[in-house]
């Protein structure tokens, strides 16, 4: 764009909302430029990929941490849809999300549906 590269880190199309969900994932707290930096990427698949009858884009930013205070005045006067939301690391799955998730070797069945078995 411009002569420069810029890339978003995750871009989903949700099909039930008709719209593009870009998620940018930041490893430090947040910092009210990164609500710049989401916005300038809304507007971007907004002008470029986004179809006429497609929905606004939705943007959210995952930071490690957040000052609830300085995210509500980083996004204010904002009118695309963003969120700021922190996550957590886990070394395991919480038992009560391990049994909707497929295990892997459902996950390679579904990847080689070549295989008549569904062997890998």
């Amino acid at each position: 764009m411009g002569g420069d590269e810029f890339f978003v880190d995750l871009l989903f199309y949700h099909l039930k909302l008709r719209c593009y969900i870009v998620v940018e994932l930041k490893t430090t707290p947040f910092k009210p430029e990164y609500a710049g930096q989401l916005n300038f990427y809304l507007s971007a698949i907004d002008a470029q990929v986004k179809a006429p009858e497609d929905q606004p884009t939705i943007g959210l930013l995952l930071c490690k941490e957040k000052n609830r205070l300085v995210a509500e005045y980083a996004l204010r006067g904002v009118a695309k849809p963003m969120g700021v939301a922190e996550y957590q690391l886990m070394r395991e799955v919480p038992p009560s999300l391990e049994t909707g998730l497929p295990t892997i070797d459902q996950i390679e069945a579904e990847l080689r549906p070549d295989l008549p078995d569904g062997t890998v």
